[in-house]
């Protein structure tokens, strides 16, 4: 059987596409191999009706509501390969299994590659995290860091998490990336700057309590956020795709990349940290792109 389009990723962006799908009748499946970025973390936020939810259980409901269609297919496996031939796309398993689609929406999503800083991941998730937008509240009015080693991601990422606390100060762990103008910046709007080279981080079950730096001394801190070096969750470069600048996949304001019949959409296109309810909305451009051009393809053989 020929599917109508194949879903490569189990996320808000893949989830929702899958249901927009179902929802248009056409025949979908979706592979989740159940290794979501936000695992990390207990709580997600900023998707209304859902806000505070955890991310197992906003999934949960999800996959619930994709099992009213009978259409849907959910499989909990990792894809291997994907293959274009004849205008059919040829979807290889990690099982070895093959299934062949028309239309390939790919929402596999990102992943982080954190600073190399002892016990950074184990707070990671529980007091610093990645997206001001989505954690920003639960921090609030705390003395925070803002752990970057970029210039853009230090500079950026401090005046945005200035928003949530008066009590700030931008860790560039060792490297002098900020120029004179953007110090003094900073500093006039009350963001302290260390750029001394961190040692360790300090704290119990995740909560994160001080910076310990180089030379002995430390730097009491509640929380923050940490830029990470974002990569393709998966990749499928045979398939032809471009990339932009930001390392996600290229498209146009259809989620339709330049390859015939693939979509992308959520973070694997966004390339960076974004919010569940963008993911999901992308997610739902996609399939109805998909759909149209379906509708289109089918029009046009009857001409």
């Amino acid at each position: 059987m020929v599917l109508d389009c194949a879903v490569i990723g189990g996320g808000p962006a893949g989830l929702n596409a899958a249901l927009v799908l179902g929802r248009s009748r056409r025949k979908t499946i979706l592979f989740d191999d159940n290794k979501p970025r936000n695992a990390v973390t207990s709580t997600s936020h900023g998707f209304i009706t859902r806000d505070g939810i955890h991310p197992q259980e906003f999934k949960k409901i999800a996959q619930g509501e994709l099992s009213k269609y009978p259409n849907v297919r959910l499989e909990r496996q990792r894809v291997h390969r994907i293959n274009k031939e004849n205008n059919l796309f040829q979807i290889e398993t990690e099982n070895a299994e093959v299934y062949s689609a028309k239309k390939i929406i790919i929402a596999t999503g990102f992943k982080e590659n954190l600073p190399d800083i002892p016990k950074a991941k184990e707070f990671y998730g529980k007091s610093l995290f990645g997206c001001p937008y989505c954690d920003g509240w639960e921090l609030r009015d705390r003395p925070l860091a803002v752990i970057a080693e970029e210039q853009q991601a230090a500079f950026h990422m401090a005046k945005v998490v200035s928003n949530w606390t008066n009590d700030l100060i931008i860790f560039t762990n060792g490297r002098k990336v900020l120029s004179l103008e953007e110090k003094a910046l900073l500093k006039n709007n009350g963001i302290g700057i260390n750029e001394k080279k961190i040692s360790s981080l300090i704290g119990k079950e995740g909560l994160l309590e001080k910076i310990q730096l180089d030379d002995g001394t430390s730097v009491l801190r509640e929380g923050g956020f940490i830029a990470s070096e974002w990569k393709q969750a998966a990749s499928f470069d045979s398939l032809g795709y471009t990339l932009n600048e930001q390392g996600g996949i290229t498209t146009d304001s259809w989620q339709r990349t330049n390859t015939e019949g693939l979509y992308a959409c959520g973070d694997t296109r966004i390339a960076g940290a974004s919010q569940l309810i963008i993911a999901a909305a992308e997610g739902s451009m996609a399939a109805i792109a998909v759909n149209a051009a379906l509708i289109e393809e089918k029009y046009s053989q009857d001409k």
